[in-house]
């Protein structure tokens, strides 16, 4: 039995989204140029961002963007597929760098194995999840807990899944999430009750299922270990 091929885990803390998407590209491309030689999973968080993907629909921002960077948000259009959604802290975005020409190169199957990477992480926690037919993401009892856009170049991946931990819920208030009228957001947090360490176990959790979902082993590695050499990041602090 062939062991499973390594997959670089970079835990990245709160990161400023436009650094984040900087640092997706910088990554993908050093993939695509074989680079970086192994599948990598950025973990991180962000400040209240909302960002809109390529399908988003006026009736999708009720609040235009001038008025909700007023507010005091950053607003980004993106390249990602999908609707507008909403980022901050104590929500677990992760942005997998994969070469789908070494997994499956189809785009749907790697939305399906996304979604299922959350189910299982969530699994792993207590909550029972599910897909919702016709749409992308995963919901448990009627509410949506983790939103999915994606975005391929040369088959390899940028952007991804957003879980709800333990953030504030009111942002998606501000916004028709993911362009789906009357949903109700949910999080970790609101399902289990109590947030003692539900940070570090949605990490590992949803760390595990990944590995499991895509057949690769994880390995937790520093952003140096892994920027071509001569290549220079440095994001802002908050």
């Amino acid at each position: 039995m062939t062991a499973a091929q390594p997959l670089a885990v970079l835990r990245l803390g709160r990161m400023p989204y436009s650094d984040a998407r900087a640092l997706q590209h910088l990554l993908r491309e050093a993939r695509i140029e074989r680079r970086i030689d192994r599948d990598l999973l950025l973990l991180l968080e962000h400040e209240p961002t909302v960002t809109m993907g390529r399908g988003t629909r006026p009736e999708s921002l009720p609040l235009s963007p001038a008025e909700l960077s007023r507010r005091g948000l950053t607003v980004m259009e993106v390249e990602r597929g999908g609707d507008v959604t909403w980022h901050g802290p104590g929500q677990l975005v992760g942005y997998p760098i994969l070469d789908l020409q070494s997994h499956r190169p189809d785009l749907h199957w790697y939305l399906r194995q996304l979604e299922e990477t959350v189910i299982a992480g969530l699994d792993a926690m207590g909550i029972a999840a599910s897909r919702n037919p016709g749409y992308t993401g995963v919901w448990t009892r009627d509410r949506k807990i983790a939103s999915i856009g994606v975005h391929v170049r040369q088959w390899v991946t940028t952007h991804g899944f957003a879980l709800n931990v333990n953030n504030a819920l009111d942002g998606f208030g501000l916004i028709v999430p993911c362009g789906i009228e009357g949903v109700e957001m949910t999080s970790v947090e609101r399902e289990l009750g109590g947030t003692e360490a539900l940070w570090e176990r949605s990490l590992t959790a949803i760390t595990e299922a990944f590995g499991r979902t895509f057949d690769r082993h994880p390995v937790e590695a520093a952003l140096a270990e892994l920027l071509p050499e001569g290549t220079a990041f440095a994001p802002r602090a908050y």
